[in-house]
């Protein structure tokens, strides 16, 4: 339709009462129609890229969590209440956890305390280790208490009662054995040690720690060492997904599971327990990842939904 100008005025033909009729009904349904479309496009449109481009914006913001490395633990999670599903809120209602951050921030000021030795029931072993840093000199202690925070947050949201064997509220430690004392007289449901290794350069990758079947002196773990695989397979899958990062290249021969009797917050354990490396501290790509505040809210997800799956079954 050609469109001349208000000053062009030609003949007007005179037009039949029908014509005039159905003139007057289109000018009255096509704004309608137009305005439903519109609506019809505002509200989604069809359902290849309507609803769908919605719901992929929620998921995306809850992908994010975490955000820039300043964030502090645990307030991205905040802004995403299903980002620590599965199982929504309440549904670790009476369930314990304790969380236990490897390494007091304070230990390296306290170093005759750490290196007396503890009864682990098959020999004795220093009381606690200053941990190790990335190359720039960020400290495990504070990787493992920052992951700590974020894996808290996370775990009370959907109703579990969390507990830290520290939270840099004492002068140093607490010893591994009292570590492991914590756990036992919560009683936990389950135990994470989370700590960050410190091996060769060109080391990557995380591993679990999961208890030997000890039975000497003190230490007796027949008891938790099959639930305590459980916990640990399904955190090693959900932090491998969660972070989209590898098992260990140096340890576990691909699996990120390795068993050890040599420890003593395992040996002395009675409640289902694990250690999670979550990276090499050493390497410059692993630590690149640790230095993140966004990837160790990715750390302390996946951490938290293989505590979830484990703790309902």
């Amino acid at each position: 339709m050609s469109y001349v100008g208000p000053d062009f005025d030609p003949p007007r033909p005179r037009r039949s009462p029908l014509r005039r009729t159905l003139t007057v009904v289109l000018a009255a349904l096509v704004p309608g129609a137009l305005l439903g479309w519109l609506a019809f496009e505002t509200l989604g449109g069809a359902d290849d890229d309507g609803p769908g481009r919605a719901a992929g914006a929620t998921s995306s913001t809850a992908g994010s969590a975490g955000g820039d490395p300043d964030d502090k633990p645990g307030a991205s999670a905040s802004q995403s209440p299903t980002a620590s599903a599965p199982g929504g809120a309440g549904a670790l209602a009476g369930k314990v956890v304790v969380i236990d951050p490897g390494h007091n921030p304070a230990n390296f000021a306290h170093t005759a305390e750490i290196n007396s030795k503890v009864d682990i029931g098959t020999h004795k072993k220093e009381c606690d280790t200053t941990g190790t840093t990335t190359n720039s000199g960020y400290t495990e202690a504070a990787f493992t208490l920052d992951v700590a925070h974020r894996l808290r947050t996370l775990l009370e949201r959907q109703g579990a009662t969390v507990k830290l064997t520290q939270d840099a509220d004492r002068p140093y430690g607490p010893c591994i054995d009292e570590r492991a004392r914590i756990g036992n007289s919560a009683p936990a449901d389950a135990v994470v040690s989370v700590h960050a290794d410190g091996a060769a350069s060109g080391q990557r990758g995380f591993h679990v720690i999961l208890p030997g079947a000890v039975h000497e002196g003190g230490a007796d773990t027949r008891a938790i060492v099959a639930p305590s695989r459980e916990l640990g397979e399904l955190i090693a899958d959900d932090f491998a997904e969660s972070t989209d990062t590898s098992p260990s290249n140096y340890v576990g021969d691909g699996t990120g599971l390795v068993t050890r009797e040599d420890l003593g917050g395992l040996n002395l354990s009675t409640v289902p327990k694990v250690f999670i490396e979550c990276g090499n501290m050493r390497d410059s790509k692993d630590a690149a990842l640790l230095t993140s505040g966004a990837w160790r809210q990715k750390a302390a997800q996946g951490i938290s939904e293989g505590i979830v799956s484990f703790l309902r079954g």
